[in-house]
């Protein structure tokens, strides 16, 4: 047990930045310190720290509990889902209530073409006037 503890205490340790701005579990900032200030305070407080913006100067870090890492990621996997993937095309068809006979089967066939090359298909019925 205590093995384990100690591999998911080392997650925010491997920090390859010297200067870091510090974000503190309530989302204030605590402003720019030295790696190892941000690691001390990361033991005190026991918390880990996590990388949320690497492309600015300094990187901004953000202490969080496992609890508040575990629904950041869940509120990430639950975006990306959301999120069309890049390969998977949406197609979409949209026609009034009062459509031909002819016309309506003719869109028919269209959908059930895209159905069957796997594209994402949406259709919108407006009510006619």
């Amino acid at each position: 047990q205590r093995k384990s503890k100690a591999a998911f205490g080392s997650v925010g340790r491997r920090i390859p930045y010297r200067i870091l701005h510090v974000i503190n579990q309530d989302g204030e900032s605590l402003g720019n310190m030295h790696r190892a200030e941000a690691l001390r305070l990361m033991d005190q407080n026991g918390l880990k720290l996590v990388l949320l913006h690497e492309n600015v100067e300094p990187p901004v870090y953000r202490l969080m509990t496992g609890q508040q890492i575990h629904e950041e990621q869940l509120k990430r996997a639950e975006k990306k889902k959301a999120s069309p993937k890049p390969g998977v095309v949406q197609k979409e068809l949209s026609f009034s209530s009062a459509i031909a006979k002819n016309d309506l089967e003719t869109k028919t066939k269209q959908i059930a073409q895209w159905i069957e090359k796997r594209h994402h298909v949406k259709v919108t019925i407006r009510q006619a006037k």
